[in-house]
């Protein structure tokens, strides 16, 4: 019997910014689309998704005058890539 596969993270994007949050304590916004290689507004609607269902929480912050973005993974988020993982894993071991 297979662990179903989450559907929000089965999604390229929003599985691309869960990985790169999985590593790190936080990432600003352009460096999330520069690495997934996403449009802005694409993205901006994935992270909307993922904060939606509190897997990421959202900073929205300014540098200097410029408005900053910023994304963290949460502990719930967490458990839910790592949940992820397994399934995953569990169609590979067949």
């Amino acid at each position: 019997m297979f662990t179903p596969l989450d559907p929000l993270l089965h999604s390229e994007l929003r599985l691309a910014v869960m990985s790169l949050l999985i590593s790190a304590d936080d990432a600003e916004f352009p460096f999330i689309k520069e690495q997934t290689g996403a449009t802005a507004g694409n993205l901006s609607v994935q992270i909307d998704k993922l904060s939606a269902v509190g897997y990421i929480e959202v900073e929205k912050t300014f540098k200097g005058k410029r408005p900053c973005t910023i994304c963290r993974i949460t502990p719930v988020g967490r458990q839910a890539f790592e949940t992820y993982i397994d399934a995953l894993k569990s169609y590979l071991q067949i």
